[in-house]
This record gives structure tokens, C-alpha cells and sequence, in this order.
């Protein structure tokens, strides 16, 4: 294909429009790959404006955007043709999404700026002029990287960064740059680094602040958000990003009643920050006060009707139900072209939730399948990643490794670690083990993610290099594991850590924390998936968005925890979710012998204990034990077949 679209950008670059888009009509009449497809619908476009046939193109790029809503020069165009037929609000809103999707089209920034200053919208005619000098300052080659970045080749934009580094070392934008790709391709450790080397460089450096924020909150490094945030509020102390940053870090900390105060504060000066408003909702559920973030959330949305996530976090309070003018309403904005797509994403979750609650299950299902096929556009999930992974898992942890370190690392017994996939029931097991006079509750901490990233840049890649350390690593990364977690705990001996992917690590955790203990949550398959495949996660779990993908992850998770089981005999106790219905006090008692504590009543009365709580799970395991999810996924059964088919191989 290669030599196919030389041919055609010649003809485009010769002016030679009618043979560029014949020989384009040609290539979508074959069965194309849909990266090729999409780049011959774009030069079709681009040809079709510059003949000026305006209305083809249009249609043409509608053609693009129905399989790529995300594909910023698509709308970049888009605001080409609707400047040449004199449609300056389309012009405007489609230029605006091409600088939403990829900030380093300069093109873009530059048609909108005329186009707001002839609105009368100086504020955004303001912004958009910052921004063209911003990126009309950078070196080519950082412009160049940034814009391969947002249109997401990583690696191309990796190697223009580094390069450019090795004859400009230490410069500021280039630093903060690498460090965005990082964050992009999930190396947090090294972004971690850049970024902490460029603020040591650079202290004022604004852009590399915030950006730092965003990444030691994705860390779930919630001390060091607030020491950053309290350090640079003392330059702008009235600062609602930074305020928001800290407020945020201290529900991470279980501060929540002092984040709630900062979003209050920020909400008296200007109540119309929808943003704000939907924070606090977080909070006051993260609290347990579920009618007070139901009404800030629904302040959310009444400051801003297509505000999608207000309307999903309505839905993922679980016990919320909308009425039938707030359906109407989502039903009505996510029919609209001009709704963004995470919006979007957000509106076909919440309406998916609302139409199961009415048992109109087939339109349920349509909007849950509507709103995963665009999460899994924007995320671009390969099942064969994970999978190879528990394989290399499989392949390294093998008994022979754990005999010959055996006991070298932390002796420490304090950490619990719940594991399994999201769904599964781990928030009910936190909730009710939290329960005990002797255990804290924290939260999905990610510390052994962190140390296992930290892994990945040894010689030889992680897990194979656990095999080559020293002795000396284990005991380290385990006092590492109990000092940083410390801040999340309170007096109890022992502390719970819930982060479900620790199941990928159980090796890594036998090695530095021999005598931590290891609760496997387990759920029906076919319970477990559909439950995943409905909810939208706010990170991570990139294998729930399609019914294949979630049953392959299923598959390799059941595979890698029968190998534990092999290798570590007893290190792992597994707690099926249906047994725990049927058995509560049995279950409950089997737990806390496997912890080795002593049986406490409350532990039973697990919906009475007040504690924050930050999962989907947050209202469910306040009430007591229930049995419904059990069979819910049964109305959906005709939609599930490729699921089963995959469960069932």
C-alpha cells in the first residue's frame, strides 16, 4: 500500500484532484485493513475539497469519522469544507474538535482564531493565540513528535524525542514531551523520572507541574500529588486546577471530609463548574453520603446538559434511577453528531444502566455495545499482550525459583492482598475483612504495579529478571511496599491492599513478602464478564470492552491462578462470590482463619462499618448481603454468544 498512497498524494500535490480520488475509489472497492481504509478516506477527502466538491467530501468524511470518530485531521478538514460553504459555527466546532483531539495542529488553531474573533468569543479567540505561539515557538522536531504523539505512533514519536534530546539535552519541552509519551504507553516509572528531572530543572515550568500532578495521581501516589500541589499553590494560591489536584489526593488519603471543604469553597465562589460539582459528587460517595453527590451530580449536567460523565456517575452510583425526562434527554444528546466522544462514551453506559433498570433489555445491551465499541477505538486493546505476559509469568515462577528464595525477603505479615478481576466481589471481601478491629482498609494501591514497572528497565525484562537478582532486591522492595503504604493505613497490624491486576504479581509478592496473605475474589464466568463488559471503568481494565477480549483475560486470569496454586501451595485462598451468598458466617470465618485472626461479629454486620470507599462497589456493600447480580446477565444471554464461545473453548 505504500507505493499506492505515493501515488495518490502526487497526484494531490500536482493538483491532479480527479485522478487522486479515481485512484482512491479504487482502493475501497477491495477489502482493506482498517488503517489503510481509513488513510485512503482521508486523501479522498482532501482531494474532493481541493477539486471543490465540497458536498462529497463531506460525505466521504462522514464515511471516515463513522469508523474513526477520533481522527483529528478528519475534523480538521471537516472545518476546510465548512469554511468554504460559508458555515463558520460548523467551521468552528470542527476545528475545535481536531484541537481537542490532536493540540499540536497548528492549522487548526490558526483557522480559529478569526473564526471566534469574528463571534465576538474573545476568550477563546485569546486562548486559541496562545496556543499558536506556543507551538509556533517549538523546534520542528518537537512539533513533529508531539503531532505523532496524539495521532498515536508512540514509537515514531519516541525516537524524533530522544534524538532531538541527544543534541539538545535538558531541554524543557522535549523533557516534558517524552515524558507525555510515557504516560502514554503506561511506563510510569521513567515519566515518573523525566518529569521529576525536569521540574528540578525547571521549578516554574507550569505545563510540567501540572503534568506531573496527573501522573503521581495516575500512581495513585496520593502524598506526593498533595506536597506537589501545596508546593505550587504557593505561587497561585487561588489556582482551581491545583486546588482540585489537592482535594483529589486527599479523598486518595481518606482525608475526604477536607476535600469536600475545597470543592465547597470552589463552588461558592462560581457554582457553574460542572467539573467541580462532579468531584464532589466523588467525594460525598466516596463518604457514604449518596443523596449529596446524587445532587451534585445532577448539578453536573444542569450546568452542563452534555456533560456525559455527570449522567454516568448517576448511573454508577447503582441504586440511582433516572426518569423519564432525564432519558429522554440522554437519548436525545447522544443522537446529536456534534457530542464529543468521551461524552458520548459516557451517555450509551449511563443509558445501557438506565434501560436495564426498566428491563428493556435489548436497548439496554445495544447502548452497553455501543459505548464499548468506542472505548475500544480509543484504547486499541490486543488480548495476545496480556496473555503473553502470564505466560512469561508461567514460564519464570516456577518452583525451583521460590525454593531457592525462600523467606529472603520482608517477614512483615501486615499486607492483604485481595486479588481476581474487577466485578468479581473483591470490595465485598475488603469491606467485610476492613470490618475487623485488627485490619485497615485502604484502598486499590499501586505499589506492586509501581514495583514491578520499576522492574521492567533491568537488563532482562520482568519476570524473567527475578531470577538474576540479589537476595538483597526482595527484602527492599518489601520494606519499599510497607513504607510507602504506611500513609494509607491506620494503627491496625494489618492492612488490606485491593488492587485486583496483584493477581499477575502473586510471584513478585512471594519473593519480597513471604508472609503476606493472598485472597483470590472468584465469580461465575459468565457473571463476572457481563458485569465488567457493563461497567465503564475510570482507568485501566482495557480487556472489558469487548465480549471476546474480557473472556480471554478470564481465561489467562484462571490459567495463571491455577499455576499459583502449583507452585505456591496454600500461599492463595480462593472465595467464590456465590459460595460467600449462600454462606455468609462460613465463608466469613474460613477468611479470617486463613488470616489468622480471631472471629468478630462485625465482620457479618460488614454494611454497618463506616469507611470510605472509592470502587463502583461503593453503595452495594453498604446494604447487606444480596443475591440478584447473581442471574442478571441471564437477560442478556442471546447478546452473549461470542462471550460464551470464548468461556467455553
Amino acid at each position: 500500500m505504500r507505493e499506492v498512497f505515493k501515488g495518490i498524494k502526487t497526484n494531490i500535490q500536482q493538483a491532479k484532484f480527479s485522478e487522486a480520488i479515481l485512484l482512491c475509489q479504487r482502493q475501497l472497492e477491495n477489502d482493506l485493513p482498517n488503517g489503510d481504509r481509513l488513510e485512503v478516506l482521508y486523501l479522498l477527502v482532501v482531494a474532493q475539497r481541493l477539486k471543490g466538491d465540497y458536498h462529497e467530501a463531506l460525505e466521504s468524511n462522514k464515511t471516515l469519522l463513522s469508523l474513526n470518530a477520533e481522527h483529528a485531521r478528519a475534523w480538521q478538514e471537516n472545518g476546510y469544507l465548512y469554511t468554504a460553504t460559508h458555515e463558520s459555527l460548523k467551521a468552528a466546532q470542527a476545528f475545535y474538535q481536531a484541537t481537542q483531539l490532536n493540540p499540536a495542529l497548528l492549522a487548526s488553531w490558526r483557522a480559529l482564531q478569526p473564526l471566534y474573533k469574528n463571534q465576538g468569543n474573545t476568550k477563546a479567540a485569546a486562548i486559541a493565540k496562545a496556543q499558536i505561539a506556543y507551538l509556533a515557538e517549538l523546534p520542528n522536531a518537537i512539533l513533529g513528535a508531539k503531532d505523532l504523539m496524539y495521532e498515536g505512533d508512540f514509537y515514531n514519536a519516541d525516537k524524533v524525542c530522544r534524538q532531538f534530546l541527544q543534541a539538545n539535552k535538558h531541554h524543557a519541552e522535549a523533557m516534558l514531551l517524552l515524558a507525555e509519551i510515557g504516560i502514554q504507553l503506561k511506563v510510569y516509572s521513567e515519566a515518573d523520572f523525566i518529569l521529576s528531572s525536569c521540574l528540578a530543572l525547571y521549578p516554574d515550568h507550569k505545563t510540567a507541574g501540572m503534568t506531573y500532578l496527573q501522573l503521581l495521581a495516575k500512581m495513585a501516589k496520593f502524598s506526593e500529588v498533595k506536597t506537589l500541589a501545596d508546593k505550587l499553590l504557593t505561587g497561585s494560591p487561588k489556582n482551581a486546577v491545583l486546588l482540585c489536584a489537592k482535594a483529589s489526593a486527599m479523598v486518595g488519603l481518606g482525608d475526604v471530609e477536607e476535600a469536600i471543604a475545597i470543592y465547597q469553597d470552589l463552588l461558592v465562589q462560581n457554582q457553574a463548574q460542572p467539573g467541580i460539582q462532579l468531584l464532589l459528587g466523588h467525594a460525598l460517595k466516596a463518604k457514604g453520603d449518596l443523596l449529596g453527590a446524587i445532587t451534585a451530580y445532577q448539578c453536573a449536567y444542569q450546568n452542563n446538559s452534555e456533560f456525559g460523565d455527570a449522567y454516568w456517575s448517576l448511573a454508577n452510583t447503582k441504586t440511582y434511577r433516572f426518569s423519564d425526562d432525564e432519558l429522554a434527554s440522554m437519548e436525545q444528546l447522544v443522537g446529536r453528531p456534534d457530542i464529543g466522544l468521551d461524552d458520548r462514551v459516557h451517555l450509551h453506559f449511563a443509558l445501557g444502566k438506565s434501560l436495564e433498570d426498566r428491563t428493556a433489555f435489548d436497548a439496554a445491551f445495544s447502548h452497553y455495545a455501543k459505548g464499548n465499541q468506542l472505548k475500544q477505538q480509543q484504547i486499541k486493546y490486543n488480548p495476545e499482550v496480556f496473555e503473553g505476559q502470564v505466560a512469561k509469568q508461567i514460564a519464570t515462577c516456577q518452583p525451583e525459583l521460590f525454593a531457592r528464595l525462600k523467606a529472603v525477603g520482608e517477614q512483615n505479615a501486615a499486607p492483604i492482598f485481595i486479588v481476581g478481576l474487577p466485578r468479581a466481589g473483591s470490595t465485598l471481601l475488603e469491606q467485610i475483612l476492613a470490618s475487623h478491629s485488627q485490619v485497615d482498609g485502604t484502598m486499590e494501591l499501586h505499589d506492586i504495579l509501581g514495583l514491578a514497572s520499576k522492574l521492567q528497565g533491568q537488563k532482562n525484562q520482568y519476570p524473567q529478571v527475578l531470577a538474576e537478582l540479589d537476595e538483597g532486591y526482595f527484602v527492599r522492595f518489601g520494606q519499599k511496599f510497607l513504607q510507602d503504604t504506611q500513609v494509607y493505613r491506620g494503627d491496625a497490624p494489618y492492612f488490606i491492599d485491593k488492587m485486583p491486576n496483584n493477581f499477575l504479581h502473586i510471584g513478585l509478592i512471594k519473593l519480597i513478602l513471604p508472609n503476606a496473605k493472598v485472597i483470590d475474589a472468584r465469580r461465575d464466568p459468565m457473571a463476572c464478564c457481563f458485569s465488567g463488559f457493563k461497567q465503564l471503568f475510570g482507568d485501566g481494565q482495557e480487556f472489558s470492552y469487548g465480549l471476546e477480549d474480557i473472556g480471554r483475560y478470564y481465561r489467562a486470569y484462571e490459567k495463571l491462578m491455577a499455576h499459583w496454586d502449583d507452585v505456591l501451595p496454600g500461599f492463595v485462598l480462593k472465595v467464590q462470590h456465590e459460595a460467600l451468598i449462600d454462606d455468609l458466617h462460613g465463608q466469613v470465618q474460613r477468611m479470617l482463619d486463613f488470616c489468622g485472626l480471631p472471629f468478630e461479629q462485625q465482620c457479618i454486620d460488614f454494611h454497618k462499618t463506616e469507611r470510605a470507599i472509592k470502587t463502583p462497589s461503593s453503595e452495594q456493600v453498604r446494604q447487606p448481603i444480596y443475591r440478584s447480580g447473581m442471574v442478571q446477565w441471564k437477560n442478556f444471554d442471546e447478546h452473549l454468544l461470542p462471550l460464551k464461545k470464548v468461556l467455553n473453548a
